[in-house]
């Protein structure tokens, strides 16, 4: 079976969601959580950067806007987010590469990336995805290079994670930002793995986590 015939969640849930996915996630301030990841992630010109659930690009257009000279790909299973990510990318006049894949077998050489980033992906995955999707997140990484993301804290509260309950089972999005996640990203070879900040917003409670690798 090819990867493209995999079953996945699409980015918003379902197909018919995905012209409001952008408008909404606007609406209850999501720019800001991922001008906060992108901060945490330090990038710097030159870096090439993964955005591992790129979803419609909202987050490697962030990363491209506050860094210039980054080179940021972005992996999708959703082909349709991905059209649209393609669209937005070429209206800002941002250079991104996009690729359909999946989190748990990359299409990316050991050790090809300074950073991967990934934001409001993780509650997507079923549970015994998520050791699989992080050794690969591990194996693409440099010596010396991170991992950042950001997501639903525990069950989750407000508007966002409303929206998921809907959309996803609710062992799924209870088990996608919980106190073992640090311990499967060690656990998936990280060197340094830690929960780096929780915020409350319109969004639902978000988690920041940061894992990184040995130099």
């Amino acid at each position: 079976m090819s990867e493209v015939q995999r079953h996945f969640v699409p980015a918003a849930g379902s197909d018919w969601l995905l012209p409001f996915y952008d408008p909404f996630t606007r609406l209850l301030g999501v720019r800001s959580a991922l001008r906060r990841l992108v901060e945490q992630a330090g990038l710097a010109e030159g870096q090439r950067v993964l955005d591992l659930g790129c979803g419609t690009g909202a987050l490697s257009l962030a990363a491209a806007r506050a860094c210039a000279g980054v080179r940021i790909v972005g992996l999708d299973p959703d082909p349709k987010a991905l059209a649209r990510a393609r669209r937005k990318a070429g209206r800002a006049g941002v250079a991104l590469a996009l690729e359909q894949g999946f989190g748990d077998a990359l299409p990316f050489a050991d050790a090809s990336f300074d950073r991967v980033v990934s934001s409001f992906m993780f509650h997507h995955l079923e549970t015994a995805q998520k050791p699989a999707v992080l050794r690969e997140v591990r194996r693409v990484l440099r010596p010396g290079g991170s991992f950042h993301m950001v997501d639903f804290g525990g069950a989750g509260h407000g508007l966002g994670a409303l929206l998921a309950r809907l959309v996803h089972r609710e062992e799924s999005l209870r088990a996608s930002c919980d106190d073992g996640l640090t311990a499967l990203m060690r656990a998936a070879g990280f060197a340094d793995a830690a929960e780096t900040a929780q915020r409350g917003s319109l969004f639902g409670s978000l988690s920041y986590y940061r894992a990184r690798t040995a130099c």
